[in-house]
Formats: C-alpha cells, sequence, structure tokens
C-alpha cells in the first residue's frame, strides 16, 4: 500500500494533483460559505465542517468506485446526435442547481433578506443548509474524482492528495466564510461566480468544454480590483478621521 511513497513519479502525482484538487474547491469553498452565513452565527462554523466532511466522504466514495465512475462516461442515450451520460447529466442539473442558488441568493441580499427582517424573509434552517450542500458536494465532489483518475493511475495517491486537498479547504473556509461576510461586494463577486461555475457546468453536460482557468482567472482579476477598492477606502477613511481630529 505504501509502495509508492518511494516512487519519485507518484509524488510528482501527487504534487500536481493537490494543487489541482485545491483550486478546483475553490468553488466548493465559496458555495459552502455562502450557505452556512444563512445561517446564526452559531451555527455556521458546524454546518462548514459538515458540509467539508460530506466534500471529502463523498470524494472518497467515489474513488473507491473508480470502476463505476469510468462507466458514469459512457453514453446512455442520444440526444440531438450527442451522446448523454450519467455524468453530463449530473453536471447539467448540477449547474441549473447552482445557477438557481446563485440568483436567488444576489436577489435575497438585493432585496433584503433575514438580516433586514423584510417581507421577503426567509428562515434557512440547518438540515435545509447542509441537504443543499450536500447536493452541490455530489456534483463538486464528480469533477474532482474524475480529474483525479485522469492525473494519477494509483489509488493511495488520489486518497492522499483529496485529504490534503478537503484539509486545506477546511483550514480556508473560516477566513473565507468571514471575509465573505463582511465584504457585501466580494460577497456580490463570490455569487457572480457561482454562476459562471454553473454556467460552465451546463456547458460541460452538453459536450462544450470552458477550461475552469478562464473563470478562475476572471474572478481572481475581479477580486484583484475589488482589493485595491477596499484598500482605497480604507485609505480614504483613514484620511477622514485624521482630518477630523
Amino acid at each position: 500500500m505504501f509502495e509508492w511513497l518511494s516512487d519519485p513519479n507518484a509524488w510528482a502525482s501527487l504534487l500536481t494533483l493537490t494543487a489541482l484538487e485545491i483550486v478546483l474547491g475553490i468553488d466548493n469553498i465559496i458555495f459552502i460559505s455562502i450557505m452556512a452565513n444563512r445561517l446564526p452565527e452559531h451555527q455556521r462554523a458546524k454546518a462548514r465542517q459538515f458540509g467539508l466532511a460530506l466534500a471529502l466522504i463523498s470524494r472518497l466514495a467515489l474513488l473507491a468506485s473508480i470502476a463505476w465512475i469510468v462507466k458514469l462516461t459512457d453514453p446512455i442515450f442520444t440526444l440531438f446526435d450527442m451522446g448523454i451520460s450519467v455524468r453530463d447529466m449530473i453536471l447539467f442539473f448540477g449547474g441549473l442547481f447552482l445557477l438557481y442558488k446563485g440568483t436567488a441568493e444576489i436577489h435575497h441580499t438585493m432585496e433584503g433578506g433575514a438580516e433586514d427582517g423584510g417581507p421577503s424573509r426567509t428562515v434557512a434552517t440547518f438540515s435545509g443548509v447542509i441537504m443543499q450542500i450536500m447536493v452541490l458536494d455530489i456534483v463538486f465532489s464528480l469533477d474532482s474524482v474524475i480529474t483525479a483518475v485522469g492525473m494519477a493511475t494509483q489509488l493511495p495517491v488520489m486518497i492522499t492528495a483529496v485529504v490534503i486537498a478537503v484539509a486545506v479547504m477546511l483550514f480556508a473556509a473560516g477566513p473565507t466564510s468571514r471575509f465573505v461576510q463582511n465584504h457585501p461586494t466580494v460577497k456580490m463577486l463570490a455569487l457572480s461566480f457561482l454562476i459562471l461555475v454553473g454556467v460552465a457546468l451546463i456547458a460541460d453536460g452538453l459536450h462544450f468544454h470552458i477550461p475552469k482557468g478562464y473563470l478562475y482567472f476572471a474572478i481572481a482579476f475581479s477580486v484583484a480590483v475589488e482589493m485595491l477598492n477596499l484598500a482605497a477606502a480604507k485609505r480614504r477613511r483613514r484620511k477622514e478621521a485624521q482630518a477630523g481630529h
């Protein structure tokens, strides 16, 4: 089982795959953070931990079923001369779910929800949030595991990479959640990113592949611009405070 530890190629695969798994987990972290922030303060950390635990369990379960995973890419019927597989359907409907959630959250944020106690108020329950996280975990896990199967040939390497990636996600989920919650414009960017990912998943399900690198670059550029805006606003407030004295 541990023979791969003495194989340099296995270590190279592990490092590369871990980096890819962490990048692929960004959208998962953002979704979990946004959904957890709908809950009362004392339940948010627990929801994030539950969500990431489910992500790890689903990834490991899928890795343990590699033969079944490979069959998911086999067409089961044809639509408009296009072979549709189980994977295609999961990605398509997962993308639709992300589009719905991203749009609903933007509406909730713009119109005012539970925080404002307005007429559009919706009460998020812990079980409801966990169920939604579980649904998207399956979609993100499928994408992650198929990447792992394509990148590495040894199951222990895949499992190690996935565990490390989820551990990093667990460490980053708290700060990410607090940062998104404290900066409404960043939250809007994150929701826009989820909509972009939803569109990419739908396109992937229809055999139109959009490289995720393009999506990550777009959101990274937007976040970098927003960081400059936040820094400029902080500097402006500091100057105003000094002028007031």
